[in-house]
C-alpha cells in the first residue's frame, strides 16, 4: 500500500512538473527569444537579433501608458483594500456556521466567465442602464449621467473582477488572529481604534500585502476591462501587448513588452517576500 502511495505521489509530481514545463516554461522561453528578433510582415518574425524592441519601449507614448497603468492599478488596489478589509472583518465576526455560506456567495461569481460579467456591468452602468433608470425613478438626477468609457468605469470594472482576491487573503489573516491579543488590549484599557492600529493591523499585514499584490499585478494586464469599459481612451499595458500580437502583428515588440511586465511582476513578488520576511522578524522581536 505504501509503495502504491509513493508511486501515486511521484506520478502527480511528474504531471505537475510536466504541465509547468509545457505551459509555463516553454511559452516564456519562446516569448523571451522572440523579443530579440525582428518583425517580418510575411512570416511575423525574422531570425535577426536586435535590441530595438526594448529600446522602442523608451518612447514617451509607451512610458505614458505604463505610468497610466500603474496609476490605475494603484487606485484599484486602494479601493479594493478599502472595501475588502471591512468586508473581511465583518465576515470574520459572523458565527462560524454562517461563514462558509458567505464565502460560497463570494466565490459564486467566479463560476461565470469574467468577460460575461463585464458585459453585465457595462449594461448596468450605461446611459440607459439600470443605475441611471433607478436614479431617475427616485428623482435623484434629472437626466442620465455618463459613466461608461471613462477612467472611473475602468476602475469599477477592475474592482468588480478583482475584489475577491483581496477579501480572501484578508479573511485568512483575520481568521488566524488570536483573540487573546484583542482581549489583552481591552484589559489594558486600549480602545477599538488603538487596538486596531497597534494589534490587528500589524498582525494582518501579510494578508494586506498579499491581497494588494494579487490586485495590483493582474489589474495592469486585464486588457478586456479597459477595452469594454474605457474604450480607446484608457489604454493600459495589457492593451498594448494585445494590440501588438493581434492587430499590428509585431510579435517581437509585443514579446519585449511582455518580458518587461514579467520582470516587473517578479520584482513586486521579491519585494513582497522581503517585506513579509522583515515583518515576521520584527514581530518575533516584539
Amino acid at each position: 500500500m505504501k509503495l502504491i502511495s509513493n508511486r501515486l505521489q511521484k506520478s502527480i509530481i511528474i504531471i505537475i512538473i510536466g504541465w509547468l514545463i509545457l505551459f509555463v516554461l516553454v511559452p516564456n522561453i519562446m516569448i523571451f527569444t522572440t523579443s530579440f528578433l525582428t518583425r517580418n510582415n510575411e512570416h511575423f518574425i525574422s531570425v535577426i537579433f536586435t535590441l530595438n524592441n526594448y529600446i522602442q519601449l523608451k518612447d514617451p507614448l509607451y512610458t505614458h501608458v505604463f505610468l497610466h497603468s500603474l496609476h490605475m492599478a494603484f487606485i484599484t488596489t486602494i479601493c479594493c483594500l478599502s472595501i475588502g478589509y471591512p468586508f473581511a472583518w465583518c465576515l470574520i465576526r459572523l458565527p462560524k456556521h454562517i461563514r462558509p455560506l458567505m464565502l460560497f456567495l463570494l466565490m459564486v461569481p467566479f463560476w461565470t466567465n469574467s468577460l460575461i460579467r463585464i458585459y453585465g456591468l457595462k449594461m448596468f452602468l450605461s446611459t440607459r442602464g439600470w443605475l441611471n433608470n433607478f436614479l431617475l425613478w427616485i428623482g435623484l438626477i434629472d437626466k442620465p449621467f455618463r459613466i461608461m468609457y471613462t477612467s472611473i468605469a475602468v476602475i469599477l470594472g477592475l474592482i468588480y473582477i478583482l475584489l475577491p482576491f483581496m477579501v480572501l487573503p484578508l479573511y485568512s489573516s483575520l481568521d488566524k488572529l488570536d483573540q487573546c491579543y484583542l482581549e489583552a488590549a481591552r484589559d489594558l484599557g486600549a480602545n477599538r481604534i488603538k487596538t486596531f492600529i497597534r494589534i490587528v493591523l500589524p498582525l494582518t499585514m501579510p494578508g494586506i500585502i498579499a491581497g494588494c499584490l494579487l490586485i495590483f499585478i493582474p489589474s495592469m494586464g486585464l486588457f478586456y476591462v479597459a477595452d469594454l469599459m474605457g474604450g480607446a481612451k484608457d489604454l493600459m499595458i495589457g492593451n498594448i501587448i494585445k494590440n501588438q500580437f493581434l492587430n499590428i502583428r509585431d510579435w517581437p515588440f509585443g514579446s519585449a513588452t511582455s518580458i518587461v511586465m514579467i520582470l516587473f511582476m517578479w520584482l513586486l513578488i521579491i519585494i513582497y517576500w522581503r517585506v513579509v520576511h522583515i515583518w515576521d522578524a520584527k514581530m518575533e522581536l516584539q
